[in-house]
C-alpha cells in the first residue's frame, strides 16, 4: 500500500506522516524544489524510516501539481490513499494566496488523483467551510453554508465543493475545528486561534497578581481540537471501509465559551482569571447599523487597531468571539467507535499548550531586546553627564556603540567624563552648557542640530534637588525658582528645540528623569517635586500629541550621587548606585514605555488616591521623624544628629523614597 501526501511538511502533515509510518508502504510527499530543506527536516524527524519518505517534486499551483508526465505514469495505480492537506490556514493571508492554494491547489490535486488513478482522495477541509452559519451545521450539510464573505471561509467552502463536484475518484472529507498543539507535548509551529490571546494573558500576569479578579467577556463557543486527535481520527477513518463520500467533523462535541477557554489558559500561565464575564449577547439590543457606525468612527478604529496590533491579534479573529456555529459530529463518532480515539479535555492539556508557546513561540523571544539594537550608531544626548546617573548612563550607551553627546556645565569635569566614556566604545562628544539659562539651552540646541542633527534619544537628566521644609522656605522663594528653572524649563527648552526636527524625521525618544517623590509626595521636597511633577505633566500631554515620538518618564528612586551628599542621613539608608539607575534608563530606551517606576512608588500613588488621609498621616510621621539638616536651617558647619535606628528602619521600609 502506498500513500501520497500534499502538505506533508506542514503542521498537521508532519503528525499524519508519523501515523502513516506506523503502517506499511511507501509514502510519496509533494515538495517544491525550493523547499528541499523542509523535506530534509521531515526525514530527520523520522530517521529510522526516512527511506520510506519519497519526494515528488512539483508545485501545488500548477496543473496536476506540476508533476512530470513520466512520474505520473510511474505512480499510476500505486497510490491507494491520497491525502490533500496543502492549503493556507491563515485568516490574515491575502485573498490571492488563499485562492491560489485553497481553490486552484485543490483542483490541481483532484486532477492529479485522477491521472494516477488514486484509490481514495482524502481532502482536509475545515469547519470554516460552514462560514458563519447560525445554528448547528451537520456533516451532511454543504450548500447551506452562509456568511462566506471572508476569503478564508469562501476558499475553504469552494475548495470542498471542487472535491464534491469534480472528483472522479472516491473521496472522503474531513473538517477539523481550530487545530491547536499536541495534547501530550504542546507542540505547534505557529501562532493561531487562541494563541493570539496568549500575549494579552501574559501582559495581565505581568501587571496583576494571579489572585486578583478581573472583568472580561464571555463570548460564544469556540471549537478547538489538538493536532494528535485530528491525525488519529483521520488515519482511522481513512482506513475504514464503506465510508467513501462521507464528510467528518473532527470537532469537540462540547466546546467551551471563549471566556472559559481564556480562563483555562490564564490558569495555566498563572495569570489573573476573569472572575466576572459579561455575556456579549447583552449588546444584541443595539442595532447592527449603530454598532457598525460606531466601529467606523476614526478614533474608535485607530484605538482598536493600535490595541490589537500591540497584542498581536488580527482584526479578523474577533469574528470568532461570537462564533455562531455549532457542529454535529455523529458520523465521526460512529466511525471512531471502538477505535480508542477520543477527544481529550482542554483542561487536561491547556498547560502543555501554554508551556510550549512560552518556551518556543512567545513573540518576545524573537525581539532584539539589547540596547545596541536601539542606539548603535545613533545620537544619544544626555544632560548632567559629568557625574552620577548621567555619566553612568553615558557609559552604558557608549558600550552599546551609540554616538553619545555629554552635556554639563563644568568644562573640565565634562572633558574628563568624555574621555572615560570614549574608552567604552562608540563615539563621545562633550558640549558645555548651563541649562538653567534659556539662552545657553538655545545655543546648545543650535550646535547639536548643526553638527549631529536631532538626537535619536534625549535623556533629560540634569537636575537640582533642595531638601528643606516649607516652614524654612518662607523667605527663600528663589529655591522654587531655580529648581523650576533647571528641572523644568531647562528640560522643556531642549525638548521644544529638538521636537521640530524629530517630528520631521518621524522618530525620536525623549526620556525625562523624574523622581519617586512625584508619586510619594515626600515632605521637605516641595520645590524639587513640584518641578519634576511639571515635567511629568508635560510629558504625558506631549505623548498624546506626538504619535511618532516616544516620551518616557522615569520616577527614579533615591540614587547615591553627589547631589544627595550634603544630606548625611542618606549615608545609612538604602539607595541605588548610579549604575543601577543607568540600567533603568537603558530599560527605558529598549522598551520605550510611558513610565518606569518602582512598585513602592506606584503603591504610594495608589494609596494616596484611595486613602489620602491615611497616607497624609504616614507622610507626616516621616516628616516628624526626619528633621531638616543643619544646612537647610542655615547653620554653617552645624553638626548633624546621628541617624537613629527608627530612621534607618523607616527608610528601609520605604526603600528609595527621599526623606
Amino acid at each position: 500500500m502506498s500513500y501520497f501526501v500534499t502538505g506533508a511538511t506542514g503542521f498537521i502533515g508532519r503528525f499524519l506522516i508519523a501515523r502513516l509510518l506506523q503502517r506499511k508502504g511507501t509514502i510519496y510527499v509533494l515538495a517544491r524544489r525550493g523547499s528541499k530543506a523542509k523535506f530534509q527536516a521531515l526525514q530527520e524527524r523520522y530517521p529510522d524510516q526516512a527511506d520510506r519518505l519519497v519526494p515528488i517534486w512539483g508545485d501545488l499551483t500548477k496543473p496536476k501539481l506540476g508533476i512530470k508526465a513520466a512520474q505520473i505514469a510511474e505512480l499510476k495505480g500505486k497510490v491507494k490513499h491520497l491525502f490533500h492537506l496543502a492549503a493556507v490556514y491563515d485568516l490574515a493571508a491575502s485573498a490571492e494566496s488563499q485562492q491560489a492554494a485553497n481553490i486552484d491547489g485543490t483542483r490541481n490535486a483532484v486532477e492529479f488523483a485522477e491521472a494516477i488513478e488514486a484509490g481514495c482522495f482524502h481532502h482536509v477541509s475545515s469547519i470554516a467551510a460552514a462560514g458563519l452559519y447560525k445554528g448547528t451545521f451537520r456533516e451532511d450539510m454543504f450548500d447551506e453554508a452562509e456568511g462566506l464573505e471572508h476569503p478564508y471561509f469562501r476558499t475553504k467552502h469552494d475548495s470542498e465543493g471542487i472535491v464534491r463536484n469534480e472528483s472522479k475518484r472516491p473521496y472522503r472529507i474531513y473538517r477539523p475545528a481550530i487545530v491547536v498543539g499536541h495534547s501530550q507535548t504542546g507542540e505547534i509551529d505557529k501562532i493561531d486561534g487562541p494563541y493570539y490571546f496568549f500575549t494579552l494573558i501574559k501582559k495581565l500576569r505581568e501587571a496583576l497578581p494571579s489572585w486578583m479578579p478581573v472583568v472580561g467577556f464571555e463570548g460564544g463557543r469556540v471549537n478547538m481540537v489538538p493536532v494528535d486527535f485530528v491525525v488519529d481520527a483521520m488515519d482511522h477513518i481513512a482506513h475504514k471501509r464503506g465510508l467513501d463520500g462521507g464528510c467528518f467533523h473532527l470537532t469537540d462535541p462540547a466546546p467551551r465559551r471563549v471566556g472559559e477557554v481564556l480562563n483555562l489558559f490564564a490558569r495555566a500561565g498563572h495569570a489573573p482569571e476573569m472572575t466576572m464575564r459579561i455575556d456579549s449577547r447583552i449588546f444584541a439590543f443595539v442595532p447592527g447599523a449603530v454598532k457598525g457606525a460606531i466601529g467606523m468612527l476614526p478614533p474608535v478604529r485607530r484605538i482598536s487597531r493600535h490595541l490589537l496590533s500591540s497584542l498581536g491579534i488580527p482584526q479578523d479573529m474577533l469574528k470568532f468571539f461570537n462564533y455562531p456555529t455549532r457542529f454535529d459530529n455523529r458520523q465521526t463518532e460512529a466511525a471512531l467507535k471502538g477505535s480508542g480515539v477520543k477527544m481529550p479535555d482542554l483542561s487536561e492539556y491547556a498547560w502543555r499548550l501554554w508551556d510550549y508557546w512560552e518556551r518556543h513561540l512567545d513573540p518576545e523571544l524573537f525581539v532584539d531586546r539589547t540596547l545596541s539594537s536601539r542606539v548603535k550608531g545613533k545620537v544619544v544626548l544626555i544632560t548632567g553627564a559629568s557625574s552620577g546617573i548621567g555619566l553612568a548612563t553615558a557609559i552604558r550607551m557608549a558600550q552599546a556603540q551609540a554616538h553619545v553627546i555629554l552635556v554639563a556645565r563644568d568644562p573640565e569635569k565634562l572633558e574628563a567624563a568624555r574621555q572615560e566614556v570614549a574608552r567604552h566604545g562608540g563615539k563621545a562628544f562633550a558640549m558645555s552648557a548651563d541649562l538653567s539659562s534659556l539662552e545657553s539651552c538655545d545655543e546648545l540646541v543650535a550646535k547639536v542640530l548643526a553638527e549631529h542633527g536631532a538626537p535619536h534619544v534625549l535623556v533629560n537628566n540634569a537636575g537640582r534637588s533642595i531638601r528643606r521644609s516649607i516652614a524654612l522656605s518662607y523667605d527663600r522663594f528663589h529655591d522654587f525658582e531655580r529648581t523650576m528653572q533647571l528641572n523644568y524649563f531647562g528640560s522643556l527648552r531642549l525638548i521644544m528645540g529638538f521636537l521640530p526636527k524629530m517630528t520631521e524625521r518621524r522618530s525620536g525618544h525623549i526620556v525625562n528623569i523624574s523622581s519617586i517623590g512625584v508619586l510619594s509626595n515626600a515632605p521637605r521636597f516641595s520645590a524639587y517635586v513640584a518641578s519634576k511633577a511639571a515635567l511629568d505633566a508635560f510629558s504625558r500631554c506631549a505623548a498624546s500629541e506626538f504619535s511618532d515620538i516616544n516620551f518616557t518618564i522615569i520616577n527614579m528612586p533615591l540614587v547615591r550621587t553627589p547631589m544627595i551628599g550634603p544630606t548625611k542621613i542618606y549615608d545609612n539608608v538604602p539607595t541605588l548606585t548610579p549604575e543601577d539607575a543607568a540600567e533603568m534608563v537603558a530599560d527605558a530606551v529598549i522598551r520605550r514605555p510611558q513610565r518606569i517606576a518602582t512598585r513602592l512608588g506606584i503603591f504610594a500613588e495608589v494609596l494616596h488616591l484611595l486613602a489620602p488621609k491615611i497616607y497624609e498621616v504616614v507622610m507626616n510621621t516621616a516628616y516628624q521623624l526626619f528633621p531638616d539638616s543643619a544646612a537647610a536651617k542655615g547653620q554653617k558647619g552645624g553638626a548633624e544628629a546621628p541617624t537613629s535606628s527608627e530612621q534607618v528602619a523607616f527608610a528601609a521600609l520605604m526603600r528609595g523614597i527621599h526623606w
